[in-house]
């Protein structure tokens, strides 16, 4: 017997949209993330599929987008998980700056190596390391157990909680990790072998 995740990154936010480290800052989605996030609905709506349960993260940008996907598959009052560990990887004194203004202070380089290394800390925040040593552990006693009952599960949380996530689905290097991109909005669709490995991987672009 195989199971479903779905992961979605939340659609754009406000602070994306003006270029901001967002991390653990509680910002909502703007017109164009509300958009991706029904989109992203309407996907699985074609395919046919729904969800026995969901998981999101503290950030209303994610259970914005996490409720809009159940809205549109007729499962508005499906059992959503709400935990702190699916969170941002949260970029500390980073949070609330200007990309760019934080390069003209701390340097192109030093920015460069904050976002996107996989174990160097920003000052006072996570690296991406830090942010699946919460991910994971989660993903195995929480999510994991519906998968390989054969359910649908439904995650919608945010650009380095999910690569922390599909870095150990995938079995990425750190080198790997840091290199991928994922969209807003855009399904990545995991079908699992009943031992916990990965059968088949689509992304719904």
């Amino acid at each position: 017997m195989s199971g479903t995740l779905v992961l979605v990154r939340h659609g754009q936010s406000e602070w994306n949209l003006k270029n901001l480290f967002t991390g653990w800052r509680d910002v909502d989605l703007t017109e164009k993330g509300h958009e991706e996030a029904k989109a992203a609905g309407r996907i699985m709506k074609e395919r046919g599929l729904t969800f026995d349960v969901a998981y999101t993260s503290s950030l209303m940008r994610a259970q914005k987008t996490c409720q809009h996907i159940l809205d549109a598959v007729g499962q508005s009052d499906l059992k959503t998980m709400r935990d702190e560990a699916l969170n941002e990887r949260d970029y500390g004194d980073l949070a609330g700056l200007n990309k760019d203004d934080a390069r003209a202070k701390w340097g192109e380089e030093q920015v460069h190596v904050w976002r996107r290394s996989y174990d160097v800390q920003p000052p006072g925040g996570e690296s991406l390391r830090d942010t699946g040593a919460r991910v994971w552990p989660y993903y195995m006693h929480e999510i994991q157990p519906h998968v390989l009952r054969g359910e649908t599960v439904l995650v919608a949380a945010h650009g380095n909680s999910l690569r922390a996530l599909i870095m150990a689905l995938d079995g990425l290097t750190k080198d790997e990790v840091v290199k991928m991109e994922l969209a807003t909005g855009i399904p990545v669709i995991y079908r699992l072998n009943a031992d916990s490995t990965v059968a088949s991987k689509e992304i719904v672009d």
